[in-house]
């Protein structure tokens, strides 16, 4: 089966749950955008289950441009593995992510380009973040543990820009809550490293947040256990020759 997206050098991911009254500002956002992009774009829209009209607003915005594609996943089974299938079905040279609420500028993908050809994994740090102080402390003590159990040195693993080099994306081991440890995932295989750049970030102007105290702080804390038990374990091979 042909898959549009081999045709790109850059598939952005884009999950949404239930962000019906962000789907147009999304979509003029993405639109004006790629044109823009340092390289060949399309923008990815995975759907997780959403229970609102986001799905249809989505449909109408991929039959009305020829860059924008979709997937639409059974049911609602959460970020990680939106983005695991968004990484599954992708065949250009990168993958990017950003999420659906808007708080990040889809134009800062630009500045991570400028690396993605050098590094396997480029990641946004939001800077001067437009968070309420509880959410800033809840980050800045997740942060704290999982720099702590993971040795990986990222800044902030939970800012929605990223770009990755898709066959190392392809390889990381999925689990649930592995969007917050993607900098460690990546550094588990050979040739794994990364790179931070400061990108902006705005307040939500609407929808409501899908994280509260569980998956912001105690969530990521019992994650923290399940990367170590499984980096332990993790398989590096490479294939030396082949007869296919």
């Amino acid at each position: 089966m042909n898959n549009n997206t081999q045709n790109y050098s850059l598939t952005i991911i884009i999950p949404v749950y239930n962000e019906e009254d962000n789907i147009e500002r999304l979509k003029k956002a993405v639109e004006d955008y790629l044109p823009q992009c340092r390289v060949k774009a399309c923008a990815l829209f995975v759907n997780d289950g959403s229970k609102d009209h986001s799905l249809d607003r989505i449909k109408r915005a991929c039959e009305n441009t020829p860059d924008f594609f979709y997937i639409s996943l059974q049911k609602n089974s959460g970020l990680s593995a939106a983005m695991k299938a968004g990484i599954d079905v992708s065949e250009s040279k990168f993958v990017g992510y950003m999420d659906a609420d808007m708080q990040t500028d889809i134009r800062d993908f630009n500045l991570l380009l400028e690396y993605a050809e050098e590094y396997p994994l480029v990641t946004g740090i939001r800077a001067e973040r437009k968070d309420s102080s509880f959410k800033l402390i809840q980050s800045k003590i997740a942060n704290s543990f999982r720099r702590m159990m993971t040795h990986d040195g990222a800044t902030d693993t939970g800012c929605p820009l990223k770009i990755i080099r898709t066959e190392y994306a392809k390889r990381i081991p999925f689990f649930t809550g592995m969007h917050r440890f993607l900098p460690a995932l990546i550094l588990l295989q050979d040739g794994g490293r990364f790179k931070e750049i400061p990108v902006r970030h705005y307040p939500r102007q609407a929808g409501v947040s899908k994280y509260h105290l569980w998956n912001r702080l105690v969530s990521p804390f019992k994650d923290c256990f399940a990367f170590r038990w499984m980096a332990h374990r993790y398989i590096n091979y490479q294939i030396e020759d082949r007869n296919l």
